[in-house]
């Protein structure tokens, strides 16, 4: 039977593979390690009194709703509440063009269930965000990279490229991105970018994949509207959202905002993986919307992660070798900065004298699905302490140190 495991395999498992980022946090596990590598968010910001007193009270008044299989849309409660919450960033959103998800990681599996068949072309940043790549990889999607720069995803790159598709009649399903402090590189996708995606977008009828987990984190700089909201209705942009960067990730919950002939897609495909979202964690949330924590929680976290990226930025420049070819993104937001170094230097090789140092960061090479990566890592802010951002710094400036006349 054995021998015969991996022909009884679908299609779709055999093309999986485990995350780099998942596998590399084993490592760092031992209490001395000074990790950056992880998208953790800082335990100081769990609202733990607050959600401990809230689950004991739905589960005393509103149990046997909150204890229940639930519609697969969501809790209407909540999805009224997600619509106006995004009312005060301008993105008009109906209650039936949201769909309540068991986080963001759901809603980019959903996409690729529904839109993505073998050997598709799918476009997506160079680098992108690992947990996507792994979605869709799960579907076999085709991954077409196209790089960025500061100011996103480069649309002049991305417009010889789909012209090239037309004439091979091989156009991609959708384009996926993270606008607003890209994970992992940090950079924002800038309003010209975002005008030209969108007219892209719309010349050669294909959709387009916003994912935006860390919109409300912003620490400099001014607000840029959604895709959502530049597409004025049109339907090209499926939006994708979570609670976890904002409230806490052990909730488990996201919402989609689509189109009605997508979101009808989204919604029987949903009822197939796990038929609802957990009822009681969507009646906790729609009670912290009640009570108008989540702005104050939001803000208090805003003030904790700018602090944070100060203290890595001030460490970096004060600790990196001054060597031409070593630097770093200076995200507006979010919870990571991208730091490339010299060509002879291979990160995957360096992870290792790390962390015998005891740091760890995450190698460039999980971000990128043809090869690249090899001189960048990303190193995340938002979990280690201001001391610890510090200490782990120091440290990783002494071995890229020692690695530069090899």
């Amino acid at each position: 039977m054995l021998s015969r495991l991996e022909l009884l395999f679908s299609i779709n498992v055999t093309g999986m593979k485990k995350s780099v980022i998942r596998e590399l946090l084993k490592l760092t596990q031992k209490p001395d390690i000074i990790s950056f590598a992880g998208g953790l968010p800082s335990p100081e910001t769990f609202p733990i009194d607050q959600v401990a007193d809230l689950a004991r009270e739905v589960i005393r008044e509103d149990g046997t709703w909150a204890l229940q299989y639930g519609p697969t849309e969501g809790d209407p409660r909540l999805k009224e509440a997600i619509a106006g919450f995004m009312a005060t960033e301008n993105i008009r959103v109906k209650p039936e063009n949201l769909l309540i998800v068991s986080a963001a990681q759901q809603g980019l599996d959903l996409v690729g269930k529904v839109f993505v068949n073998r050997h598709n072309p799918v476009i997506i940043g160079r680098p992108s965000y690992v947990g996507a790549i792994g979605a869709f990889r799960s579907y076999a999607a085709n991954f077409i990279g196209v790089d960025l720069d500061d100011e996103g995803i480069r649309t002049d790159e991305l417009r010889m490229l789909l012209k090239q598709m037309r004439l091979e009649g091989n156009l991609p399903k959708f384009i996926y991105t993270v606008p607003d402090f890209q994970n992992p590189a940090g950079v924002t996708l800038s309003l010209k970018r975002r005008q030209e995606l969108l007219a892209l977008a719309r010349e050669y009828q294909i959709l387009i994949v916003e994912d935006t987990p860390y919109r409300q984190l912003r620490y400099v700089g001014r607000h840029l509207p959604t895709l959502y909201e530049l597409d004025e209705g049109e339907g090209i942009v499926i939006s994708i959202h979570t609670f976890s960067k904002i409230l806490f990730p052990g909730m488990r919950l996201g919402w989609v905002m689509a189109s009605t002939p997508i979101m009808e897609k989204f919604i029987i495909a949903k009822q197939s993986m796990d038929l609802c979202t957990s009822a009681l964690s969507q009646a906790i949330a729609y009670e912290y919307f009640k009570r108008g924590w989540l702005e104050t929680h939001i803000q208090e976290n805003i003030a904790l992660y700018r602090k944070k990226r100060s203290v890595m930025l001030e460490a970096l420049e004060k600790y990196m070798p001054g060597h031409p070819e070593i630097s770093w993104t200076k995200p507006e937001g979010g919870l990571f900065l991208w730091v490339t170094i010299p060509e002879n230097i291979d990160v995957d090789r360096l992870f290792y004298q790390a962390l015998e140092a005891n740091v760890a960061y995450v190698s460039g090479t999980g971000f990128y699905t043809d090869g690249g990566g090899k001189h960048a890592m990303r190193l995340n802010f938002s979990y280690p302490s201001e001391s610890q951002i510090v200490t782990g710094i120091q440290r990783l400036a002494e071995v890229i140190s020692g690695n530069l006349d090899i």
